[in-house]
């Protein structure tokens, strides 16, 4: 989890290195192994590094590549970056690094804008051509890497969070309140490409954004997942989908072992992060670290579910951690929880879950959680009566969305 920041000039102007200087100090928490700031002509870039691929000194950025003329900063994790690196010194390119983020510069420059579709990863990165003055920003297809833009009319800067943004100051802090009517109607962050600010938007997934030195600027979306059946799948049956999923899934966590540090499982003991345990452990991981965390018991309502955690740490002999929660460090938690959001979120367990890292932190720097799973495979209440239901979408809204136009009306106007 790094932290980019960047700041164009449209006027020639010259960039301001303090205001630059600002947006990574405020990315520190996301990398605190290093720092780097360049700017270049009418353009500046920045990096805060957490070191997770080629822990060396060559893997710093902002990556400069003179002999190119290309200069990146990139947030994320490349999982085929070997094969990937092997294509290109196939087509002649010498690496000074082992790191993903080289082998996103020369494949920039040897795929230009096609490069997104051969990477399998999480990213949001930046890349500036000496040259033509260009800066070209990406993000991966499901947007699991953040990237924030704050227009002006000088010019525009983007960074990994919101704050960064703001710390950069002259930013319209003024409400979008149709992104407050997605944020209380969602119950989840903003959609792209909004936030709950106007002079702030985000970058949606799966889209590249060109922008000329005079910012001029080109936008497009390189993917979009599929919705219908594809042929070779109509008549799997449930055997064959159990066959796909498991497949899919073991290649994922497979995949997801690409690091230079050691890679832990934040384990609940439920079927999602149990499932992972027992992947890592069949493709061979060995010395796996597994965290869980408890919180007191309140009222007849169980703080923790260890009973769970423990048989599967067991099974597989991790290097298992109980991690006790006192319910008194909660509350004073809670700024720095808000600290670390990179914009607002509706989530009720993102202190317990700021607590849970904060432990994990001091032992890996990479995990792998059940997140997610519940929005994948229909986990969620709301879901079983959608099966059932002559009007599915009618029932989705029913269950799902607490709070009409009406009530959001008197939020904005209670008049």
């Amino acid at each position: 989890m790094c932290g980019i920041a960047g700041d164009l000039s449209f006027d020639g102007s010259r960039i301001d290195s303090q205001v630059l200087s600002r947006m990574a100090q405020s990315l520190a928490p996301r990398g605190p192994d290093g720092d780097g700031l360049v700017i270049s002509g009418t353009h500046g870039l920045a990096h805060r590094r957490l070191k997770i691929i080629d822990l060396s000194e060559a893997g710093r950025q902002p990556m400069i590549d003179s002999d190119l003329g290309l200069s990146l900063v990139f947030n994320g994790c490349i999982y085929n970056h070997r094969d990937l690196r092997a294509e290109l010194e196939g087509k002649g390119y010498r690496f000074f690094s082992d790191s993903d983020t080289e082998v996103i510069l020369k494949g920039f420059h040897a795929w230009g804008t096609e490069l997104p579709k051969r990477l399998n990863g999480m990213f949001a990165f930046a890349i500036a051509e000496r040259d033509s003055g260009r800066v070209t920003l990406m993000r991966d297809r499901l947007g699991i890497k953040p990237l924030y833009l704050a227009e002006r009319p000088e010019g525009l800067r983007f960074a990994s969070t919101l704050p960064a943004l703001l710390a950069a100051g002259d930013i319209d802090r003024s409400v979008d309140p149709v992104a407050l009517n997605h944020y209380f109607s969602f119950h989840a962050v903003v959609p792209p490409p909004r936030t709950l600010f106007n002079g702030v938007r985000k970058l949606p997934p799966a889209t590249i954004l060109e922008i000329e030195r005079d910012g001029r600027r080109k936008q497009h979306c390189y993917w979009s997942p599929g919705y219908n059946t594809r042929d070779d799948e109509r008549d799997l049956g449930f055997e064959g989908w159990k066959e796909r999923i498991a497949a899919a899934l073991r290649q994922s966590v497979k995949r997801r072992l690409v690091a230079d540090v050691p890679v832990g499982v934040l384990l609940s003991g439920g079927l999602d992060s149990s499932m992972i345990v027992a992947l890592l452990a069949e493709a061979g991981a060995q010395d796996l670290k597994t965290f869980s965390i408890g919180f007191e018991t309140v009222g007849t309502e169980k703080g923790d579910e260890f009973e769970y955690s423990d048989i599967v740490a067991k099974r597989f002999e991790t290097d298992h951690r109980q991690i006790k929660v006192a319910t008194e460090r909660a509350l004073p938690a809670l700024p720095h929880v808000i600290d670390a959001m990179a914009e607002p979120m509706t989530s009720h367990d993102c202190v317990g879950f700021y607590l849970l890292s904060e432990e994990v932190s001091k032992h890996v720097k990479v995990v792998q959680s059940g997140q997610g799973a519940d929005e994948a495979f229909a986990g969620y209440h709301w879901y079983p009566p959608m099966s059932e239901s002559d009007d599915p979408l009618a029932t989705y809204q029913q269950y799902f969305f607490d709070r009409g136009h009406s009530d959001m009306g008197e939020v904005l106007d209670p008049r």
